[in-house]
């Protein structure tokens, strides 16, 4: 298989497992733990490597999904205390851990090829020359089939816990009142938070660990209120980001790992801006809409006062509402076009506008409120 094409399917695998556990950190509102774990794992991995001193060693993960779990826990502890609020509690956990591996990587692993670049950027592109081999025989890079059974064991844990996790995610107090312990649940999604962030960083580094966990799912967030739409649109970004940034790099001869985390966000840009719902553009016209609407309210309370006055046939002209109430010739034609429109008002030749019935009454409801 040809390396590009390797390192593309590693993204790709990497990619979707990532996301998955990414939209329930989202929900949560605790992506920031994916932060502080991909970087506190590195202190699982020194300890692990200054006992077996085997990179290659199981135990690395083992430690380093171990200190994973530990940081969610202290996490949990600084929180549950009452005196740090849960965004704070991280912003003391993870750094302290992480600067800790850093200097016992300063310290003792100085000519090791341990080093806190490769863990904060990664390489993609060196994955596939770690290969996996049984007897003999090429099965391909090893970061690969780890990630591929990562993969698996996120779907399903999803597929398994879907039920719980939806309820303890959205209603903790229903979750327990229904037999869920929210507190187990948490940790073992914890964990397998720990362990996608464990298995990924080898290839990727923490940066983009981050960027596909978290990206991806608040990009679906903005584009649907389903959760299993948002599960399957998560995964579908998080691979349309891995795939363009690797030719983005490649075009741009840049960094594979960073293209990769500029795309995610630059899928979350779009988003923001281009969501029919929720994002800025929607939100612009939902605004200049409301503001017509409740003109055409002002509107119709204006002419309802004026109605039977001596001053009517000079407060019910259109060129006197536009200075009266202030709107530009064009807002004023779109405000009296759209009351035309609900039936609240009609027009008396070109000029004068007059209300109906249900406008009158609109008017009154508007006057109450």
């Amino acid at each position: 298989m040809p390396l590009h094409v390797e390192i593309q399917l590693l993204a790709v695998v990497v990619a979707a497992a990532c996301a998955l556990p990414g939209v329930f950190l989202v929900l949560r509102r605790v992506a920031l733990i994916s932060d502080a774990i991909s970087h506190s794992v590195l202190l699982g991995i020194v300890l692990a490597f200054f006992w077996v001193r085997d990179l290659t060693h199981p135990a690395l993960i083992l430690g380093a999904t171990a200190t994973g779990i530990l940081t969610v826990a202290l996490v949990e502890a600084l929180h549950r205390s009452g005196r740090v609020k849960e965004d704070a509690a991280i912003a003391l956990v993870f750094p302290a851990l992480f600067s800790l591996a850093v200097l016992l990587i300063a310290r003792y692993a100085g000519q090791i090829h341990l080093d806190v670049h490769s863990v904060l950027l990664g390489e993609i592109a060196l994955s596939p020359f770690r290969r996996w081999e049984v007897g003999g025989v090429d099965l391909g890079p090893r970061s690969l089939w780890m990630m591929g059974g990562i993969l698996i064991l996120n779907a399903g844990a999803l597929l398994l816990l879907w039920k719980e996790l939806k309820v303890s995610t959205f209603d903790p107090a229903l979750a327990a009142s229904l037999g869920f312990s929210p507190v187990v649940l948490h940790y073992a999604f914890m964990t397998l938070v720990s362990v996608t962030a464990v298995g990924a960083f080898d290839a990727v580094g923490s940066i983009l660990v981050v960027a596909l966990m978290i990206a991806p799912p608040a990009t679906a967030w903005l584009l649907t209120d389903r959760l299993s739409v948002m599960v399957g649109l998560s995964v579908a970004l998080a691979v349309a980001a891995a795939v363009t940034g690797f030719w983005a790099a490649w075009l741009l001869d840049v960094s594979i790992a960073g293209s990769m985390a500029a795309m995610t966000g630059v899928g979350f840009v779009l988003a923001f801006i281009l969501a029919p719902d929720r994002g800025v553009l929607a939100s612009l016209r939902r605004r200049a809409r409301q503001r017509v609407e409740f003109s055409g309210m002002l509107l119709a309370v204006h002419l309802l006062h004026h109605e039977g006055t001596a001053d009517e046939s000079v407060e019910t002209r259109v060129d006197h509402l536009q200075k009266h109430l202030r709107w530009s010739p064009d807002f004023a034609r779109r405000v009296i076009d759209r009351a035309e429109r609900v039936g609240w008002v009609r027009r008396e030749g070109r000029e004068r506008l007059r209300l109906t019935p249900l406008g009158r009454e609109t008017a009154k409801v508007g006057m109450i409120r």
